[in-house]
């Protein structure tokens, strides 16, 4: 099973690499990096199986402050000597069950990684996102389609450790001038 979506994975990570392009949304996050800073191996750190702690902003953008809890696994696989990788991430929680895959997929001409999430509640391939680390913290912007409007989105990893990392997302709907996070997460060894 795992061959047969890690090959569907890689096949859609190829035919995006031909056709995505950086969004200037944020002067850190299309940057090119210093020459000679190789930034391929930037998540090597996640290489692994992971004990996943995320909460999830019940109806992102509408005012909501209620959270969902959800606890599992993170699972994340080294591929083409580590240009990419592919993560699989299942977490259950009161509201149900979270399952999905992402891929990263590093460019060596730009210096920056692209990172496309697959839900597996729906199978479709979301809009890539683009970024990079600096200062072990990592920043990946895009946008997406949300309620039928498009939106700026925001990854950042932090805190990361031999043993434990920290993710965050978030929205914006108002092109980057304010953001509203809406998913959490600890993953811990």
């Amino acid at each position: 099973m795992f061959t047969v979506l890690l090959s569907a994975a890689l096949a859609a990570a190829a035919l995006m690499a031909s056709t995505v392009t950086a969004h200037d949304l944020d002067a850190r996050s299309t940057a090119t990096q210093p020459a000679g800073r190789d930034g391929q191996h930037d998540f090597d750190f996640e290489f692994g199986s992971w004990n996943a702690r995320l909460s999830r902003l019940d109806k992102p953008l509408s005012g909501s402050t209620t959270w969902r809890d959800y606890e599992g696994t993170s699972v994340v696989r080294q591929v083409w000597n580590g240009r990419a990788n592919l993560g699989e991430l299942d977490v259950r929680g009161a509201a149900g069950q979270i399952e999905g895959l992402t891929l990263r997929v590093y460019n060596p001409q730009t210096r920056q990684w692209h990172i496309s999430w697959v839900n597996a509640r729906d199978g479709m391939i979301g809009d890539a996102m683009s970024g990079e680390f600096k200062d072990g913290r990592g920043e990946f912007f895009g946008e997406e389609s949300f309620d039928g409007r498009v939106i700026l989105v925001r990854f950042v990893f932090s805190d990361i450790t031999a043993k434990s990392f920290r993710f965050e997302q978030a929205f914006s709907n108002d092109w980057g001038k304010s953001w509203e996070v809406n998913w959490r997460a600890v993953f811990t060894k």
